[in-house]
């Protein structure tokens, strides 16, 4: 049985996951004690237990650690439980399938003794076993999520989703992991860097795992789950520049092909373009306003940057947004009057399709531009109603201490 510690003596936990680990956990605690004695490290190896049926909690504790039920099925369920029942300062996080190296965490809690408040593992530093990656993810998978990841939160992190990592326990908990799937292993690192942590990597090795099942990753369920993890968290990127390019070449496209047909390098350009050109604004439109809602929503939830979210939130405003509406639907009804007018002076009978359609259609697109601002004005004042809610909480928490509310 392990000792019992109180928390102000324990240096370093090292995390274990684990749903029917029996194989392997064992050898994976001895490993991880037996490198906290030999480093003088006060610690504890605590697995966190995700409904194991194979007997792996008693396994736990005959080899010396502490068990705590994750009530939160899946891999990030039993880290997120884990941390909040961490002891340690410092929380050392591996699979608990004996495929890291346990019995070396020296540079990890070198690391985090300098004040770093995330340590990467780099398997591709380290080393990487025969036959303990699979082809895809050592070629395809990883190399590809970690570049995307370096690209999108510019990370200087070589792989995003080793499995063995260190941190700050309260840092961590600061941000207030939620995922419960394996993209928890993207959350960690994401949230941290977009919150200004201060990430290092360290090399780590990686050898074929002890379990004779297959493991619980899915390469195309999980790695999909990752790559939508890493989109959805970075809105600038993914939305805001590609809608602010979309619109612009639509607007340039829109009015000179509003004023008459274009020939470029021979060929000509005419009301057919013009159709997609209007798309392409109302469609840039949208990805910079579901960009900018996403900025909002992140600086309720510690994903992204306070400055980007407060200058949108002036942009997206309601005021803002309807007197800008407004102004887009008269012009368009302008231009729907000029046209029908010009239909009129004809007696309304057979039309120049083409000269119509340069008035009908920038008006019909400004309308659409008109009423879709203004309701984006409408949303994005619900969220500055929880922004106001928020700090309304917060004050009155000060000024009047925590409240006791009473069911009964």
């Amino acid at each position: 049985m392990a000792r019992s510690v109180r928390n102000d003596e324990v240096e370093v936990t090292v995390l274990l996951p684990c749903l029917n680990e029996a194989e392997t956990l064992e050898v994976c605690i001895r490993k991880a004690r037996r490198s906290l004695d030999e480093l003088g490290v006060r610690g504890e190896v605590l697995v966190s237990d995700n409904g194991s049926t194979d007997g792996s909690q008693e396994i736990a504790v005959r080899a010396g650690a502490r068990v705590s039920h994750a009530p939160m099925r899946g891999y990030g369920g039993a880290l997120i439980n884990g941390v909040e029942q961490a002891r340690g300062r410092y929380v050392i996080m591996a699979d608990a399938d004996d495929s890291y190296d346990l019995s070396d965490l020296g540079p990890f809690i070198h690391e985090l003794r300098r004040g770093r408040d995330v340590v990467m593992g780099n398997r591709f530093r380290g080393g990487i076993a025969d036959g303990a990656m699979p082809f895809l993810h050592r070629h395809l998978g990883n190399p590809v999520l970690s570049w995307l990841g370096r690209r999108l939160f510019n990370l200087n992190v070589g792989d995003f989703h080793c499995g063995i990592r260190g941190f700050n326990r309260d840092r961590v908990r600061q941000l207030q992991l939620c995922m419960p799937g394996m993209e928890f292993a993207s959350e960690l690192v994401v949230r941290a860097a977009l919150n200004g942590y201060d990430i290092t990597e360290v090399p780590t090795t990686l050898r074929p795992d002890g379990r004779s099942r297959p493991p619980h990753l899915r390469t195309w369920r999980d790695g999909w789950r990752h790559l939508r993890f890493l989109l959805v968290f970075a809105p600038r990127k993914m939305l805001i520049w590609p809608g602010a390019v979309l619109f612009t070449v639509g607007l340039i496209g829109t009015v000179t092909l509003a004023v008459g047909p274009l020939v470029v390098g021979g060929i000509g350009f005419d009301v057919s373009t013009l159709v997609y050109t209007c798309l392409a604004m109302l469609a840039g439109a949208q990805l910079l306003l579901f960009g900018a809602f996403a900025l909002i929503y992140g600086r309720y939830e510690g994903i992204t940057d306070l400055r980007q979210s407060d200058r949108w939130s002036r942009y997206v405003r309601l005021e803002t947004c309807t007197a800008g509406g407004i102004a887009l639907i008269l012009l368009g009804l302008a231009g729907t009057i000029l046209a029908v007018a010009t239909w009129g002076a004809t007696g309304f009978g057979a039309q120049d399709a083409s000269d119509t359609m340069r008035v009908v259609l920038p008006s019909s697109t400004a309308i659409g531009l008109g009423a879709t601002l203004i309701f984006a004005g409408l949303f994005s004042s619900l969220l500055s109603l929880r922004r106001v809610s928020v700090a309304v909480a917060d004050q009155q928490t000060s000024e009047l201490g925590p409240l006791v509310v009473s069911t009964h």
